[in-house]
């Protein structure tokens, strides 16, 4: 279990509150505590549904509770993980409860952090921030935006919190919708191109195993390269295509198929998804 640094922005002994339960709770708890930044006993988790708070109590040692309040009440952060259309019932509940020393990081897609001032106490702390799912491995890709009360020192703490669980990266919230279409939204595009790719194996003769394993593995090699090696992924591309070869014949395939305009269309369909959710 990884250890943190002697220059930590997190409390030995801080306390985190989860207001709902599901998998991109689950997944940032689940991070938290593999890295050892914030033990079992300091997590907090409310939800209305029994079975991701049993999930959460049986699987992961978090305590668990159905009032929200409670979770405010004992907890330094407060990650607000529910469905946008819940987050107002949500903060008028709570509010009486929130004091300028909590820090509020909400993860609902599309609601801006106006919004959420404007139902909490004068200069509550509060961040707004975008993950997604590959928490759960620790290879999340996240960016935080602070509201007007936040200080620096709030900033740092959420960006270490959020680096135990892969990378993430300070911006203004009006990068926040097209992040949630990119990154937030991401995981799913890269799960319907690896479950393609093996589809395109087995056709061709692999054992569905077998392509599965080198659909994902390929995947994340490419992300690797793009990551480590500071090379434009355009070049990367043209390093695998050989003059007259295979890489470049399935390329044609791929342009031809409307490959890169449909990825363009799925980002920003989530984009103005976001907006929506955020405008209502």
């Amino acid at each position: 279990m990884a250890s943190k640094q002697t220059n930590s922005k997190i409390p030995p002994d801080m306390a985190v509150g989860f207001i709902g339960a599901g998998r991109m709770a689950q997944a940032m708890a689940r991070g938290f505590i593999t890295t050892g930044v914030i033990k079992p006993g300091n997590i907090l988790a409310s939800d209305p549904d029994q079975r991701m708070l049993n999930f959460m109590q049986n699987d992961l040692g978090i305590n668990i509770t159905h009032s929200n309040r409670e979770v405010v009440e004992k907890s330094d952060m407060v990650v607000l993980a529910v469905k946008p259309n819940v987050v107002s019932p949500v903060l008028q509940e709570v509010s009486p409860t929130v004091s300028k020393e909590k820090l509020v990081v909400s993860i609902a897609a599309g609601i801006p952090i106006g919004t959420i001032e404007k139902q909490l106490p004068d200069g509550t702390k509060v961040i707004r921030v975008m993950p997604n799912t590959p928490a759960l491995v620790q290879a999340a890709a996240s960016v935080l935006a602070p509201g007007q009360a936040v200080e620096d020192c709030d900033t740092e703490l959420v960006t270490e919190l959020l680096r135990c669980i892969g990378i993430a990266e300070p911006g203004s919230e009006k990068l926040l919708d097209a992040v949630t279409g990119l990154s937030g939204s991401g995981p799913a595009y890269a799960f319907t191109a690896i479950e393609a790719l093996s589809d395109g194996g087995v056709k061709m003769g692999l054992p569905r195993d077998l392509a599965i394993k080198l659909a994902a593995q390929t995947l994340l090699g490419a992300a690797k390269m793009v990551l480590e090696s500071g090379k434009h992924p355009g070049q990367l591309k043209d390093e695998v295509c050989s003059p007259g070869g295979t890489t470049i014949a399935a390329m044609h395939k791929l342009e031809r198929g409307g490959f890169r305009a449909s990825l363009i269309d799925a980002v920003e369909a989530a984009t103005l998804k976001a907006k929506e959710l955020g405008q209502s």
